[in-house]
């Protein structure tokens, strides 16, 4: 079967010496150590056979099927055939003698093999398929027709070598041969015997193949002939009876094996035949009751390495539950190596595995051992002295646990998982190449041998643990090849050869990923190569060959595939995916003669993958790595890039090729006209060996707008900075764009250039054309540039007499150009005087300039009359006399005229030249730009060593001269020089400053710390301090606090003072509390909070209401601060003495209930009371608190009482006193004048309803009703007009006075039974002393009435009787209403 490759993982690395070494050997042969001659020879004789030896197997005569031994055939039945026919051999296979194990039928034959294909991934790795897993279709069916026809069982053990051999569970041994017919060559033993000895549980061919050892489930040993099949032994009394045999093994010795039984022991078994009687002598090697042996593996060499000197001792491997062992059998016996496994999961199976490997040019043993997931290996050497080492190379460290480990060569491992999936492991770089997944074998397990269930199951509990995923007899390897034991099968794997495994993606139609993988064969880089020869150039012929066809193969099927329908973008996208591939591996294998040619024209037969093809080149051509393109692909490339208008990119290419096979005045049209001026600079210079022809192109372009004075186009600009670069790039001896001008061309180059620049008319020149147009185009383009290329061009040249006259002339034709004519600026001009003052300045200088023109342009920098580009001139000035035109002036001359055009820079220079410090201060003073400078130029003269004392004192008193200016300049700066050098003359400074704002900002640069001067430095007396503090007080007041808290040097006394003088409350306070006067500092805050509480109670404007309301919080904050900062260091008494008037403060506006302001404001007031209240309680017990809130709530409440009563009296004496109108003078009911009669007990009732009546006249309609004492009128006229019986009541009050009686009555609207009875309720509830009453009695006292007090004269009898009265009470209800 063809397994899928899963997940195998991409990379190749190059192999080391093992892996070369086991290449040149083979799929597992080794060396042992070996001369490097007879090495050489010794690979040299293997070279040829690597392909096929692995797979040579010996072929044997076809022996009879199992159905002829049996006698028995059944010709109607199928013939049992699995779905995946597969091969067992790869060479010499007769495809007709077997239909389910030939050649053809290992991809062709596979009926799902075209289902399979649609589920690969969709891309290989770099390894592809290493390994193929095939069903052996004959042995599988005759294991299934074995158990069905003669009882045999199921499989259960199986060995390969020549022949394969499978035990069965009764106890059958079935030999098959490994030709393609897969005949069953032997069957040995019977069921009887089966039933006897159980299930053969461990089986082992000797190295000739002519030896079998079977081992049975209960403990029996018997040997057989291969090639007769006779029994030879049966050995009974090798181990402890009750035990099974778990493993038995051939030593490279035929006359002796190894056993290991269920009880954990381990026996060497030695052969012996004396006098034509075969025995067999048991030597126990370990025994089980030292720890449980599980596993054993000897060490086998093959024939090449049967003379290594480490085979002489003949070495077994055991592995415990706990341990590995490593022992010499020969010539004694001896341990060699114990090494622990550590902690594991106890159901892991340990694991034996040994392989020759190549290190270090020598072949030795290695042995890797694992149980769980870590794999370790051991490299075993034998010294000079016959001595054993051992050595721990990597370990292998997995993400799965481990039930088989098998060497498929030195350099690939195959290790099987406990889900049964299989990885192949490249050993030295631990690279998983590829997974499969084997499942469907269904692997037989060797549990029940493990656990003994033939013997009783009488095994430790830890080895049955380890037995549950045993399958040590089920898997066997032999020659490269793996079998794989299943329950009605047998697998075999075996490694893909190299051009199988290029053929395997082939067949996916994995084409890119073919390539790859050929391409690390060609390498040698990949891994798991077989097939392959040692020589690296026959390996890259031959990989080199195959790569052609592939690349064939797939520029057709990109043709092929390509999409014939939609949008163009379709089409360049399949071959943007497809080209690049055939070019990027024609390239790689050199063969851009395949590449130009046939790959080429078989893609120009579409035009879209010709595009694709000549795109793809531009990334080899930019690198240089692409030579020998025709002349046609060339003139194509060309012709794409111009019709897709990638002009950039065609620039890049040309300047890259080699164009002599073009037509060059093409290529150079086609450049000028796309503004390609690179490319075309390119094609005159290596094209035809012109230098100069470039140059007269572009100085056709730029020179007239120049020479009009005209501004130049981007363009344009790019043009000219191409031109300057190529014109340096020439002078230097390089060439344009890259690389350089051929060495015999150098120094004609340079004089063609230099003789083109100089000359003094341009070929086509007109009548009116200026001397020499070259050198003046680029002046006028980039004056600096061009001087900075001649500069350079200078450096390069030899000191001869012709370098000589290039410099002299092109000097005299710079000053000709420019001297002589106006058109140029300042700074131009300088920059040409400053290139020849640097020329100038060098010591083997041997140019000549006039000294008078140095003169003009001093005379032309300096000019009074032109005052623009000031900065310019200073500049150009400055830079010609630093680079060494100072020789040139005259220093007296210079200076009066760099004063005279403001140049204070050139004055510095030349003042410091002279070492006058003292007058750069002025250079520094006087020049605008650098004032601030100063500063700095001061300090360093004055800090810096290098200076005399002299030159320091002039500095120190020129500085001193200036302070004031240096003051107005910067304060700040000014402060900290003085600071740091004029700290004795502090005090002096302040006397003679008399801006007081100026000595303010002074002051406050020096002592305040935040403005960085380190106050320890300073000694100045508290006096200045506390002039800063008044002189802060006066410009700057709200910062007076802050400034205080960080001040260290005044007196508190004097401070305090100038604080109040400037009505500073919260500066004097904290002031006071620093003093210690804490009570002092809390007046002054509390002053301030009353006042601005007081304000709010004043009718103000709303916003000034919401500032003021911040003012009030942020002042009561600071207060409280305060209280509490100090109350922890007062007693009880002096913390109330805060605290309490603090909170009287905030309460008392809120009394003030009339206030319109504080009822809009309460809430704010009353949360600023909380907050009081809040603060106070850490330091006021809570009963204090309380009882100073009572007091002031009884206080308020009283007052409120007395306002209450006072506004209430004044409101009823105001009704009671109010005249009443009667509507006529005569009584309602007589008809007769109120004047009627002076009877003593008639009196005149008049009611509010304006109706008059006599009372003896109301007594006689029974209006009146006496209740307890007092007399109830009814207006008789108003009651009696209520037909319906209903009440309406007039009260009355009765009002002595000069004989008449006046009643006020109030008319009543009409009630109803109900309301009547609970307004008689409530009026006995609320009755007491009238309203009338009181006040009559008020109106005869002498004062009349008095706010808030009653004052009752005590000799009135009837006034005692009512103030005076102990019954007496007070009912405020509001009073009637009055109309005004």
């Amino acid at each position: 079967m063809e397994p899928e490759s899963l997940g195998a993982e991409q990379g190749a690395s190059l192999p080391g010496p093992a892996e070369e070494l086991g290449t040149l050997l083979g799929q597992d042969a080794a060396l042992p150590k070996l001369s490097g001659g007879e090495l050489d020879r010794e690979l040299e004789s293997k070279s040829d056979l690597i392909d096929d030896k692995e797979f040579d197997i010996p072929q044997v005569d076809t022996p009879p099927t199992l159905e002829s031994i049996l006698n028995e055939t059944d010709d109607e039945e199928e013939s049992f055939v699995l779905e995946d026919p597969s091969l067992l051999n790869i060479d010499n296979i007769d495809t007709h003698s077997y239909d389910t194990s030939s050649l053809a039928s290992s991809d062709s034959g596979d009926r799902t093999h075209s289902k399979r294909k649609k589920k690969l991934p969709d891309s290989f790795s770099l390894h592809g398929s290493v390994v193929r897993l095939s069903l052996l279709k004959g042995i599988s069916a005759q294991i299934v027709s074995a158990a069905d026809k003669v009882d045999a069982g199921l499989p259960t053990a199986i060995a390969a070598s020549s022949l394969i051999a499978v035990g069965t569970s009764h106890g059958l041994a079935l030999i098959f041969g490994k030709d393609p017919n897969q005949a069953l060559r032997l069957c040995l033993g019977s069921t009887a015997v089966g039933a006897q000895y159980g299930a053969i549980s461990a089986l082992s061919i000797n190295n000739d193949c002519s030896r079998l050892l079977c081992g049975f489930a209960k403990g029996q040993i018997t040997m057989w002939d291969l090639a007769s099949g006779k029994l030879l032994r049966s050995i009974t009394d090798a181990h402890p009876p009750g035990t099974a045999i778990l493993h038995i093994k051939f030593t490279d010795d035929p006359t002796l094996a190894i056993c290991n039984d269920s009880g954990g022991s381990v026996f060497e078994l030695s052969f012996k035949r004396v006098m034509g009687v075969r025995t067999c002598e048991s030597r126990c090697l370990f025994s089980g009751s030292k720890g449980e042996v599980c596993c054993i593996e000897p060490l086998h060499a093959k024939t090449e390495l049967r003379d290594h000197p480490i085979t002489q001792y003949s070495l077994l491997a055991m592995a415990s539950l706990t341990k590995i062992l490593v022992i010499g059998l020969k010539p004694s016996l001896k341990v060699w190596m114990t090494f622990p496994y550590g902690r594991m999961d106890p159901s892991s199976v340990p694991l034996l595995a040994w392989h020759f490997v190549a290190v270090q040019n020598s072949v030795n043993p290695m042995l890797a051992f694992c149980r769980g997931d870590v794999v370790h290996f051991l490299l075993v050497k034998r010294d000079d002295s016959g001595a054993i080492h051992v050595t721990k190379q990597k370990q292998l460290h997995l993400h799965y646990d481990l039930i088989n480990f098998t060497w498929i060569n030195s350099r690939t491992v195959v290790l099987l998982d406990s889900v049964e999936k299989l990885h192949v492991i490249d050993r030295q770089t631990q690279e998983e190449l590829e997974t499969i997944e084997i499942s469907e074998v269904q692997l037989v397990y060797n549990s029940s041998h493990f656990k003994s269930l033939a013997t009783g199951g009488n095994v430790s509990q830890a080895l049955a643990l380890v037995g549950e995923r045993a399958c040590y007899q089920s898997i066997s390897s032999c020659g490269g090849q793996i079998f794989y034991l299943g329950t009605k099968s047998v697998h075999v794997m075996m490694m893909r050869s190299w051009r199988e495994r290029v053929d395997h993606l082939l067949k996916q139609d994995c084409l890119t990923e073919a390539l790859a993988l050929a391409w690390s064969f060609h390498e040698g880089k990949a891994k798991a190569v077989v097939g392959l020869s040692g020589d690296a150039n026959k390996r890259k012929s031959v990989l080199a060959d195959r790569m052609v066809e592939i690349l064939f193969h797939y520029a057709d099927r990109t043709l092929k595939k390509c999409p014939d329908q939609g949008k163009i973008q379709v089409m360049e996208q399949h071959f943007q995916d497809m080209v690049p591939v055939i070019v990027d591996y024609c390239l790689l294998l050199q063969r851009t003669d395949l590449l130009f040619s046939q790959m080429y024209d078989k893609l120009s037969e579409n035009s879209v993958a010709k595009g694709v093809f000549l795109e793809c080149l531009e990334p080899y051509i930019l690198s240089d790595k692409l030579m020998g393109m025709t002349a046609q692909v060339m003139k194509d490339l060309l012709l794409h890039y111009q019709d897709k208008n990638l002009m950039e990119d065609m620039e890049a290419c040309i300047v890259h090729m080699d164009i002599t096979s073009l037509d060059i005045q093409q290529v150079v049209l086609l450049c000028w006209e796309n503004h390609l001026y690179d490319a075309m600079i390119y094609v005159y210079n290596s094209g035809m060996n012109d230098f100069i022809s470039p140059m007269e192109k572009l100085f056709k372009v730029i020179a007239p707008p120049l020479n009009a004075g005209k501004s130049l186009t981007d363009e344009k600009v790019v043009m000219g900075n191409k031109l300057l670069v190529y014109i340096s790039c020439c002078l230097a001896g390089r060439a344009y764009p890259l690389g350089d001008i051929p060495e015999d061309l150098v120094p004609l180059v340079k004089n063609q250039v230099f003789e083109f620049l100089i000359r003094l008319h341009s070929a086509e020149a007109s009548a009116d054309e200026e001397v020499y147009p070259y050198v003046r185009t680029l002046l006028h383009f980039d004056t600096r540039e061009f001087l900075n290329v001649l500069a350079l061009t200078f450096e390069d040249f030899k000191n001869d007499k012709q370098a000589v006259e290039y410099q002299q002339r092109i000097v005299d034709i710079l000053l000709k150009v420019m001297v002589e004519n106006s058109d140029f600026t300042p700074s131009q001009v300088g920059c040409l005087f400053t290139f020849l003052a640097r020329q100038l300045a060098k010591p083997n200088n041997t140019l000549f300039v006039n000294r008078t023109l140095f003169d003009q342009v001093l005379e032309f920098l300096c000019s009074p009359d032109d005052d623009s580009r000031h900065s310019e001139r200073q500049q150009v000035l400055l830079e010609l006399l630093q680079a060494g035109g100072i020789v040139q002036f005259e220093e007296n001359r210079l200076i009066p005229m760099a004063e005279k055009a403001e140049f204070y820079q050139i004055c510095e220079f030349m003042y410091e030249r002279e070492h006058l410090y003292d007058k750069i201060i002025d250079c520094y003073l006087r020049d605008p730009v650098r004032k601030e400078e100063v500063f700095n130029y001061i300090h360093n003269i004055l800090s810096i060593p290098g200076y005399s004392a002299e030159e320091k004192q002039s500095v120190w008193q020129k500085a001193m001269k200036h302070i004031e200016e240096l003051l107005l300049l910067s304060p700040n700066k000014a402060a900290d020089l003085i600071a740091t050098h004029f700290n004795d003359q502090i005090e002096g400074i302040i006397k003679n400053l008399q801006d007081q704002f100026l000595l303010f900002q002074f002051l406050r640069s020096l002592l305040d710390p935040r403005e960085g001067i380190n106050q320890d430095m300073l000694q100045i007396s508290p006096c200045v301090t506390e002039q800063f503090i008044e002189l802060l007080c006066h410009y700057n007041p709200d910062h007076v606090l802050e400034t205080l808290q960080v001040l260290e040097f005044y007196r508190l006394e004097e401070t305090i003072q100038i604080t109040q003088k400037h009505l500073l409350h919260e500066a004097s306070s904290y002031l006071l509390e620093k003093k210690g006067d804490v009570h002092g500092a809390f007046l002054v805050m509390l002053e301030q909070l009353r006042s601005k509480l007081l304000m709010l109670t004043c009718e103000i404007e709303e916003s000034t209401e919401l500032h003021l309301l911040k003012d009030i919080e942020d002042t009561l904050v600071k207060t409280i601060a305060l209280c509490q900062r100090n109350s922890h260091s007062l007693n009880q008494q002096q913390r109330e003495a805060l605290w309490f008037p603090l909170l009287e403060a905030m309460m008392s506006p809120q009394k003030l209930s009339s206030s319109t302001v504080l009822c809009q404001y309460s809430e704010p007031l009353k949360s600023l009371t909380m907050q009081v209240l809040n603060n106070m309680a850490a330091f006021i017990a809570l009963p204090s608190i309380l009882q100073r809130i009572l007091q002031t709530l009884l206080e308020t409440t009283t007052n409120l009482l007395n306002h209450d009563l006072h506004w209430s009296l004044c409101n009823l004496r105001a009704s009671i006193t109010r005249g009443l109108n009667p509507k006529q003078d005569y009584c309602c009911i007589c008809l007769q004048q109120y004047k009627r009669r002076q009877e003593m007990a008639d009196e005149i009732i008049v009611f509010s309803c304006g109706h008059l009546y006599h009372s003896l006249c109301l007594l006689s309609k029974e209006c009146g009703i006496e209740t307890k004492g007092q007399m109830r009128w009814t207006c008789y006229k108003c009651n009696s007009s209520n037909k319906g019986g209903k009440l309406s009541e007039n009260f009355s009050e009765l009002k002595k006075g000069n004989g008449a009686s006046l009643t006020q009555t109030s008319s009543e609207s009409l009630l109803d039974s109900q309301q009547i009875q609970a307004f008689d309720q409530l009026c006995r509830l609320y009755r007491g002393t009238s309203r009338l009453a009181l006040l009559t009695e008020l109106s005869r006292t002498h004062g009349g009435e008095k706010h808030g007090l009653l004052n009752v004269s005590q000799g009135d009898p009837a006034l005692n009787s009512v103030f005076q009265n102990e019954n007496f009470q007070l009912h405020l209800t509001p009073p009637p209403l009055t109309e005004e």
